[in-house]
């Protein structure tokens, strides 16, 4: 039974997935036009940042797209089929799961956010202001 099941999962998504994709290609959010210094300054502050992520996840997409509201270029890390990142999201973070934001401060120590509605606070809170 369990062989069946995965296989339905696993047409499911390779049917669903495409659909997802053009849906969050079309739906792209304008992003928030800041001052070119301020936008510099979170562009330096983004490059502390990295979001793993699946490409059809939909949580994964909901992050995207708030990303792209705040005109965030935080770097993304496909956890599904790079084993390097997934080996990461595993050993750093203690689970595969994903949205996960990986925060580094300056001392070089990391924060593993899970969770696409904590990640999303964290980011408005953040970087939210116009």
């Amino acid at each position: 039974m369990k062989p069946v099941v995965r296989t339905f999962f696993k047409g499911l998504r390779v049917v669903l997935g495409p659909v997802m994709l053009l849906k969050e290609r079309v739906s792209k959010p304008k992003g928030m036009v800041r001052d070119p210094s301020v936008q510099s300054v979170v562009n330096l502050q983004c490059k502390n940042l990295a979001l793993y992520q699946f490409q059809t996840c939909p949580f994964c997409i909901k992050v995207r797209q708030e990303m792209r509201r705040l005109s965030l270029p935080i770097e993304h890390r496909d956890a599904q089929h790079d084993t390097a990142h997934r080996t990461a999201l595993l050993h750093g973070g203690g689970a595969v799961k994903v949205p996960c934001l990986k925060i580094n401060d300056g001392s070089g120590k990391s924060q593993w956010l899970y969770d696409s509605t904590a990640i999303i606070a964290y980011l408005q809170a953040r970087f939210g202001k116009a």
